[in-house]
């Protein structure tokens, strides 16, 4: 069959089992779902399909499985590595799961709800707080990102010191197999152990396996204190010490540990209308901590006051402003949270989503940080992130007056560099982001022999004709 009549073939298929609102082709109104959130991929589709329900979804993919016609899923559209952007061969299908976004349930005496992908994460943490729960996962894009995307990369976000990442939010999902065939574990058991725990393959699949169609989540007592202090430490293993001392002398109550160096300020307070400087001096290293606890009478603010007292007679801390009020805690997280707009502002940027040992964070930062001040004096570090959980996003952006040309053409040489580091120091190449497009072949380099063909196996079970998301974690088959 001539491609032009295979085509249309097809789009009479999707509108068959859509209607023709829910299949866009129009140039127009195609191009949102066209670009990754980096600007770094653009694609072209046969066709933006937009089901409601889940029996759409499944009719979808047997159809698309039966004509070999990929299938890229998408969600908010704002992941880090091109893992929901198709490629540029006009023959694949973007699946938007925007539509999907009832929550289906919601149990306050289970601590659990039921959502379909779709749903907006903000929306969810609203959700669950209307009936006196507490859904932790928190991200900066989560006005726009949806719970099937972030379960589909396992995201993980400010909170997963004490709560986990997305995985560890989940007790069961509702997916859509390549061959249209659904499967349904979205029971909200906190224990069952018959068989395989099948809907981890799923999570952090990239949408590779199936199509995550709906999820059944775990919620946590609502936080009623909390205390947030942002500190200057001496260095990064000053960082780590403050960690460990907060830990111990809070309880376990540290939700959220980020460390954000000098530069990091500088930009923000430079490009992001709003922002200021919380502490009076500059100093190298800062961190962002807060202190969460279910029991108002907690008195959070003087037990972080009691600890960081303890950290500055030790000598691990140099200043330190406690949030007097929401507006002023406000204010910190405003901050943490401007530092990716302002790197996009400040130039071209080179961006690095590693994980480490906790312990191994400041041997991994001063040997990196060397490295790069030998080899790329046209660049900046901007180390920045989940400390907490050993999380840090290790970004170089261009010098002022730097050829973004011949900067970005080093990209290859600086990734391999810090990510045989982190390879060495017992790390991983992504924390939080996922693989997607960008980082297939830094998977192939790295992951054992034995684990790239389990994951293989597993892709050509669950996937035979290959169409889900190809060529994304894996290469194609």
């Amino acid at each position: 069959m001539p491609p032009a009549v295979a085509d249309k073939v097809a789009l009479a298929g999707f509108r068959r089992i859509l209607g023709d609102d829910a299949v866009l082709v129009d140039r127009g109104a195609t191009a949102p779902y066209l670009v990754d959130q980096r600007r770094l991929y653009e694609g072209k589709a046969l066709a933006v399909l937009r089901p409601s329900t889940v029996e759409q979804v499944s009719q979808l993919l047997a159809f698309c499985h039966g004509t070999r016609i990929g299938v890229v899923p998408q969600g908010g559209n704002t992941g880090y590595c091109g893992g929901a952007t198709p490629d540029d061969s006009g023959l694949q299908v973007v699946l938007s799961l925007g539509r999907m976004d009832r929550v289906r349930s919601i149990d306050p005496v289970n601590y659990s709800m039921v959502a379909e992908a779709g749903c907006i994460l903000a929306n969810l943490q609203q959700a669950a707080l209307q009936v006196d729960r507490y859904f932790p996962l928190s991200l900066g894009s989560e006005g726009s990102c949806q719970i099937g995307g972030n379960l589909s990369t396992n995201a993980g976000g400010l909170n997963v010191v004490r709560y986990g990442m997305a995985r560890d939010q989940l007790l069961g999902l509702e997916v859509v197999l390549a061959d249209g065939r659904v499967l349904s574990t979205l029971g909200e058991l906190r224990k069952d152990n018959t068989g395989y725990d099948l809907k981890s393959l799923f999570v952090g699949a990239e949408g590779t396996l199936g199509v995550i169609s709906a999820a059944s989540l775990k919620l946590a007592p609502r936080p009623r204190a909390q205390a947030t202090a942002f500190v200057a430490v001496r260095n990064v293993a000053a960082a780590v010490d403050l960690l460990n001392l907060l830990r111990e002398t809070s309880g376990d109550r540290v939700s959220s540990f980020e460390l954000i160096p000098n530069i990091a300020i500088e930009l923000t307070t430079r490009h992001i209308a709003g922002v200021v400087q919380p502490l009076a001096g500059e100093y190298a290293w800062c961190v962002l901590c807060e202190l969460t606890s279910s029991r108002a009478a907690d008195d959070l603010d003087a037990m972080l006051e009691s600890a960081l007292s303890d950290a500055m007679d030790g000598g691990l801390l140099e200043d330190a402003a406690l949030a007097q009020n929401e507006r002023q805690r406000a204010a910190f997280w405003r901050l943490r949270e401007s530092i990716p707009a302002a790197q996009r502002l400040e130039g071209p940027s080179l961006k690095h989503d590693v994980a480490l040992p906790i312990g191994a964070l400041p041997r991994f930062v001063a040997q990196a940080s060397e490295w790069i001040a030998a080899h790329f004096p046209q660049a900046v570090l901007v180390a920045y992130g989940h400390v907490g959980d050993g999380n840090l996003h290790f970004n170089v952006n261009a010098r002022r007056g730097a050829d973004p040309v011949a900067f970005v053409a080093s990209a290859d040489a600086l990734r391999h560099h810090v990510h045989d580091l982190v390879n060495s120091l017992g790390g991983s190449i992504s924390a939080e982001h996922g693989i997607g497009r960008l980082k297939v072949d830094e998977l192939e380099r790295y992951a054992p022999a034995l684990e790239l063909e389990l994951m293989r196996s597993i892709k050509s079970a669950l996937d035979p004709n290959g169409i889900m998301n190809p060529g994304k974690v894996l290469k194609a088959i």
